[in-house]
């Protein structure tokens, strides 16, 4: 398997790929076959500077095309992407090497200096950087098994400090699940995730679901803002939209919710999200959010239904073919049904979230705390 080949390669060229939005107004429609050319010539520009199968390449970029190209050209060549956020500092960034050391690191210019502050002596290639897709010599897409690496992502730190998370290659073909159930994209939609470029729900919801499901993704380069988030959705007829809970009351908040007619599916991840927003959501934009529960180390593992009203507050059901129970208050999930569990040697035994969660008599999960509070 390899993403670079059997998704982008094998999607019409001229089929949208993204639409990348920057903080200075500026907009540009890219297609499959754009995607497709630029990351292999990316990728044969880091092989002949040394980036073989298997070494780690970082990305400091933020939410660019840039960013996108950087990734399926570590997929292609079978390297190990590893996306940082721009948000991490100095030291954030230093522990992430200390752990991992990455040869390489791909950075946006604007953030060269953190990777300089950081200590990195290792290969530094700044974007945009066009010298950087003259490569014409592209080596052919790399053949991966389901356990091969292809992506590091750190955990948040929320319960301890940050660590790394390695995922095979079957991590990305792993979304499909999801990507059809909960986040609900559909041939011809626009996706937008806001989730910045580094964290575990931009890694899979950034571009991949929607590119496995044929739908185009939206790149928005710029802070949040909760009136001009509005209307970009309404300008841009986004179709699916995933923002964290603390986005959603933000904007519910801050900015005049009214209705969103291009607008068909939301949805929340990365923290509980309170009924009451899904309740003002609902009734102002006429589209409910659904909620969904995953951790880095697992990926996407709850979500509520499509097609049923949404139960506000639950994070919904375990995804169709995925084996979760509760025991002792306590989550659990048999790996070996999960096809984006990480590969450390867990998927043979029981994983316990660390998450109290309580189930209703129709099979609902309702998130209660974390075990160790």
């Amino acid at each position: 398997m390899n993403f670079a080949r059997d998704v982008v390669d094998a999607a019409d060229p001229a089929r949208l790929a993204l639409v990348a939005l920057t903080g200075d107004g500026e907009r540009c429609d890219i297609a499959f076959g754009d995607v497709a050319d630029r990351s292999a010539r990316l990728a044969g520009a880091l092989a002949a500077r040394g980036v073989r199968r298997g070494d780690v390449v970082m990305t400091l970029i933020g939410n660019r095309p840039e960013w996108v190209y950087a990734m399926v050209a570590c997929w292609r060549l079978g390297a190990v992407a590893l996306p940082c956020s721009e948000q991490l500092r100095p030291a954030d960034l230093r522990a992430r090497m200390d752990r991992v050391d990455p040869p390489t690191v791909i950075a946006h210019e604007r953030d060269r200096h953190l990777a300089e502050e950081a200590g990195f002596d290792g290969r530094l290639l700044l974007v945009p950087d066009e010298r950087l897709f003259e490569e014409a010599d592209s080596p052919p897409p790399a053949e991966l098994g389901p356990e091969d690496p292809a992506l590091i992502v750190f955990t948040s730190g929320s319960s301890g400090e940050p660590k790394p998370i390695r995922h095979g290659a079957r991590y990305l073909d792993g979304q499909r699940v999801q990507a059809e159930h909960w986040y609900g994209a559909r041939p011809g939609d626009l996706c937008w995730c806001t989730a910045a470029s580094g964290w575990s729900l931009s890694a899979r919801n950034a571009f991949v679901a929607a590119w496995l499901r044929g739908a185009a993704a939206l790149l928005h380069d710029a802070r949040f803002d909760p009136d001009q988030r509005l209307e970009l959705l309404e300008r841009e007829r986004v179709n699916v939209l995933c923002m964290s809970p603390t986005e959603y009351r933000a904007i519910a908040k801050r900015a005049e919710l009214r209705p969103l007619p291009d607008l068909r599916h939301a949805v929340a991840a990365g923290e509980p999200l309170n009924p009451e927003v899904v309740h003002t959501w609902g009734e102002a934009t006429g589209v409910w959010v659904h909620d969904g529960y995953g951790q880095t180390e697992t990926g996407h593992l709850t979500g509520m239904p499509i097609g049923p009203p949404v139960r506000p507050g639950s994070m919904g059901r375990p995804l169709p073919g995925f084996r979760a129970w509760v025991d002792a208050d306590e989550l659990v999930v048999d790996p070996a049904t999960v096809p984006t569990f990480f590969v450390d040697g867990t998927r043979d035994r029981p994983w316990r979230t660390g998450d109290r969660v309580r189930e209703d008599e129709d099979g609902y999960l309702w998130f209660e705390g974390r075990t160790d509070d």
